[in-house]
């Protein structure tokens, strides 16, 4: 009997392995997320006042109707978190000009840097992580995330990716 090639192995892992594979993901964003935790639990936020200043200052001028897609929120919750961002002074919310009716958002410079801080913190773990595993393990890393997004996540990313000037 051959030995199975490591892509073969792959293909056939165990329910125990998989199981693994699962509390890995768990341990792995609790590490990823400790700190701007931190961070935020000092400004009496959570992570979803973190989702929303992210895409906020990931697409200055977003509107509120893009932010409810991306977050996959209610309408309700998404009020209470930009309600408390806005009236803080992080996010400004302006009148569309296209359509008056529209809210667009953007960060303050308060929210700017509040941004900053909670963004510096997961770069720096992945810059960190992704160097240790290399570049092959980078793109498969990305492939296995890729694979599970949900089809509209996918969109989503890919919409935000083509408007990334970073």
């Amino acid at each position: 009997m051959q030995n199975p090639n490591r892509s073969d192995q792959l293909l056939f892992l165990t329910d125990e392995q998989l199981r693994q594979g699962i509390e890995m993901m768990f341990f792995a964003y609790r590490g990823f997320t400790a700190y701007p935790d931190k961070i935020l639990a000092e400004h009496h936020y959570g992570r979803a006042h973190h989702r929303a200043i992210h895409f906020i200052g990931r697409k200055p001028g977003l509107t509120v109707s893009e932010l409810l897609d991306i977050l996959g929120v209610t309408k309700q919750s998404l009020n209470r978190v930009l309600r408390e961002l806005v009236n803080n002074g992080l996010v400004d919310s302006r009148i569309g000009k296209r359509d008056r009716r529209q809210r667009n958002l953007h960060l303050t410079p308060e929210g700017k840097t509040l941004e900053k801080e909670l963004s510096n913190a997961q770069r720096q773990k992945m810059r960190k992580a992704y160097s240790a595993a290399g570049p092959e393990a980078v793109q498969g890393f990305r492939t296995v995330l890729n694979a599970m997004f949900e089809p509209e996540a996918a969109a989503q990313i890919k919409r935000l990716l083509a408007g990334d000037s970073t």
